[in-house]
């Protein structure tokens, strides 16, 4: 198993280009199936959870071809309409095949995906929706089934605006017959981009990027050409990183408008914030100010980048309080920056961040992805050497991370983690009952 090690205190300099989006490229792959033909995806980024795409594709009958960044999918055959356990309990985003499968040959058989170490995050939504379309659903062995001849139009208002419950319910309206309307839907670029995607492919969605999206379904659609979108949390994790080590850094790709909340909270922080032509520049300040944040749905403050400004607010000049109100139990990483010397308070859902004059390297444990981002952002910043262990969560949704930080001058490496060799029992031979 790899770790990460870092050699903290380097000031970041330079130019960084984002990677695609890892929360687009993930619909937008499952989207394939909506259509027989050969569809082409391209800017996909290399990740651990795209590889488990991959194999998902492939499981259900696809031909999945990768050249680098570009994915060929050939969709025209789907012998199989299960997601079985063993990826799905990998990757909670494998239950996006549960619409497109549905919508395309009326059946489908996904795993629950479980918990996971964020929070529980229920499909309950998606489902609630799929059978206000006509869908029978029924629970077997620790698996949805899902059946239908063909999804019907429906009104479908969400409880909460659930991301991949959208994505599912959109994808499965592109196919039904009539209209669908999905009311406090969510909002993020990258369910825009999964309609922009729908409507390449010939479907008919409006109002994405609203909290009412209205789908008119269509008999057949064609294969998808498309090219994925900059990651917005990639960029911003690259912003915090610049802040913290005062650097300078421009983040080539970053798309302001998606960027909004973290913006307004960087620069109130006191970081340089310049948004030039495809790029954002970020310099950091000598001291940082803090500031407070709320995690919402977007527009507001993402969940995603949480952890990532928990870092940054460990260095803070004040107390910065931060409240996490998307998932239960997203503080996983408070323990480890406290190992490195960070003074967290936890009450409920809230951190209160007293800023400290530096932070101390140490050895830490990577619990999730965005946490692993924020131990490499303090790492970054930290006196002396951090060691992190566990990063194979980093893998599923940082491409090349300790690359293109080393080329704007840090000092990270991966390393293999080398277990100490068990010494093999003794064989006595020549006693009775040797052979």
């Amino acid at each position: 198993m790899d770790k990460i090690v870092i050699h903290g205190g380097n000031r970041l300099k330079g130019d960084v280009r984002v990677s695609g989006a890892k929360n687009s490229a993930l619909p937008l792959l499952f989207a394939t199936l909506l259509a027989p033909g050969v569809h082409r995806v391209s800017n996909v980024p290399n990740l651990r959870d795209i590889g488990t795409v991959e194999k998902l594709l492939t499981i259900l009958g696809a031909e999945v071809r990768r050249e680098g960044g570009v994915f060929t999918v050939d969709a025209t055959r789907i012998a199989s309409v299960e997601a079985p356990y063993d990826l799905v309990r990998t990757m909670r985003a494998s239950v996006l095949v549960l619409g497109p499968l549905l919508a395309r040959l009326g059946h489908a058989r996904v795993s629950l995906p479980g918990g996971c170490a964020i929070g529980a995050r229920p499909i309950n939504l998606h489902l609630k929706g799929l059978e206000a379309m006509g869908a029978k659903i029924t629970l077997d062995h620790g698996y949805v089934e899902a059946k239908a001849r063909r999804l019907k139009g429906a009104r479908i208002y969400l409880d909460f605006p659930t991301v991949g419950g959208t994505e599912n319910l959109m994808m499965a309206a592109a196919l039904a017959k009539g209209v669908t309307t999905l009311e406090n839907a969510a909002a993020e670029p990258e369910i825009v981009e999964l309609a922009d995607a729908i409507n390449c492919m010939g479907g008919k969605v409006r109002g994405a990027g609203t909290d009412t999206i209205v789908i008119e379904g269509v008999d057949e659609l064609r294969p998808l050409g498309y090219a994925v979108m900059p990651d917005r949390i990639e960029a911003g994790t690259f912003m915090i990183a610049a802040a913290m080590t005062r650097g300078d850094v421009r983040v080539i790709g970053a798309v302001p408008a998606h960027q909004d909340a973290l913006l307004g909270k960087l620069r109130e922080a006191g970081v340089e914030v310049l948004v030039e032509e495809g790029a954002i520049r970020v310099r950091g300040p000598r001291k940082i100010t803090s500031v407070n944040i709320k995690t919402q749905p977007y527009p507001g403050f993402p969940t995603d980048m949480q952890a990532q400004f928990m870092a940054l607010m460990t260095l803070g000049n004040s107390t910065s309080i931060i409240s996490e109100n998307v998932f239960e139990n997203r503080f996983m990483h408070v323990c480890e920056l406290q190992r490195m010397g960070a003074d967290i308070a936890i009450e409920g859902h809230t951190a209160a961040v007293r800023g400290v004059k530096s932070l101390l390297g140490a050895p830490v444990m990577a619990t999730d992805l965005r946490a692993s981002a924020s131990l490499v952002l303090a790492g970054l910043a930290a006196d002396n050497t951090t060691e992190i262990s566990r990063i194979y969560h980093l893998d599923r949704g940082y491409e090349r991370l300790e690359e293109k930080f080393n080329e704007l001058g840090a000092d990270i490496r991966r390393v293999s983690e080398v277990k100490e060799a068990v010494p093999a029992p003794l064989k006595v031979v020549g006693l009775a009952g040797d052979a």
